[in-house]
């Protein structure tokens, strides 16, 4: 029996409680291919192999089985970079003569 869109995001919600998810079907209702963009900070330092066999472990050894294929894209959350953040103390104003 394949595995629906639900089943497939509850497993990963499951696995990666901290994760968005969004499973996106392929194959017009058959319930056969999908694809699925998780982003964790649990794939934080992780290479994308690495990330890639958690989510498969998160699906329990679904995928070739009830889950013919699934097309995956991990990502970490994205973090404020120092260049983003405001300054403490405001600039001075430009003291040049013109």
């Amino acid at each position: 029996m394949a595995m629906t869109q639900k089943e497939i995001e509850q497993l990963l919600k499951a696995a990666l409680p901290d994760a968005a998810c969004t499973v996106t079907p392929l194959d017009d209702g058959r319930n056969e291919h999908f694809a699925a963009t998780i982003v964790s900070a649990q794939f934080m330092g992780k290479t994308r192999i690495e990330q890639h066999k958690i989510v498969h472990a998160a699906l329990g050894g679904a995928v070739g089985t009830r889950l013919h294929a699934l097309q995956l894209e991990t990502r970490v959350p994205p973090q404020e970079s120092p260049a983003s953040r405001k300054p403490i103390f405001p600039s001075p104003p430009n003291l040049r003569r013109t």
